[in-house]
């Protein structure tokens, strides 16, 4: 079915409202997680379905309080919250899944983006699956995708790896990109952007690269060029990056 809606003013007034008006039959389940995609850098970037789950869900857990406190005070939530950082991961399981085994409804976000993709949330996932507890996803922003979609490569085969490791495994991890035929995709922070560049080009040789800063926010920066030949010094060595290395031809 073809629809179209009207540009229209959400606030954190009017959103309740808007959302009954235009998708009535929208609900939270009892006894479920929903995995809910948040804004990674703008914050009009989330559906209305995912406002419509972080304002009726009973808890929400999430990677840092004050992070999400930013997103859900533009929008009027006010639901309980709970910290569920990677270093706690395991330990808040039994009391995530007990409180939705009470009959509650739960909503699992990060601090930016897709949940569980490099992110906190499979291993609550995986222990809500096992408990027959109802797994919901909600779909939203992604770094991963949003970069790989202004690549202009190729892109129905890829290899996603994510950060590579700091110092233990690096050299390993290098030598097994070597053997991957599809387009490689890697996470990297502000502090390693320009050494992983290097180490790039020594072992994955002259190959095409797109470099996505900042993904969906206000300084977004795309680089583009061969990994010997991108000028390191005009990277700027802010935010995130998202790496993408073309190994997967037209």
């Amino acid at each position: 079915m073809l629809f179209t809606l009207h540009k229209m003013d959400i606030t954190a007034e009017n959103i309740e409202s808007t959302i009954a008006e235009k998708f009535p039959d929208l609900k939270t389940v009892p006894n479920t997680l929903y995995i809910v995609s948040t804004p990674i850098g703008n914050l009009e970037d989330i559906s209305f379905h995912a406002l419509y789950i972080l304002k009726n869900v009973d808890m929400i857990a999430t990677e840092d309080t004050r992070v999400a406190q930013i997103l859900l005070n533009h929008y009027g939530i006010r639901q309980k919250l709970v910290s569920y950082y990677s270093q706690v991961e395991n330990s808040k399981l039994d009391y995530i899944t007990g409180f939705i085994n009470e009959g509650n409804s739960v909503a699992l976000i990060s601090d930016a983006g897709t949940p569980c993709i490099s992110d906190p949330g499979s291993i609550l996932v995986n222990r809500c699956i096992e408990e027959g507890i109802n797994v919901v996803a909600i779909p939203g922003a992604s770094s991963l995708i949003h970069a790989l979609v202004l690549s202009g490569f190729k892109n129905d085969k890829f290899y996603f790896h994510g950060f590579l490791p700091q110092k233990k495994g690096r050299e390993k991890t290098f030598n097994e990109l070597k053997d991957i035929k599809e387009n490689i995709i890697l996470f990297e922070s502000k502090f390693r952007i320009k050494k992983t560049i290097s180490e790039l080009a020594k072992n994955l040789g002259n190959k095409e690269v797109v470099i996505g800063r900042e993904m969906t926010k206000k300084f977004e920066e795309i680089y583009r060029g061969r990994l010997r030949d991108i000028d390191a010094n005009i990277i700027k060595e802010k935010g995130e990056f998202v790496i993408i290395i073309m190994n997967y031809e037209f």
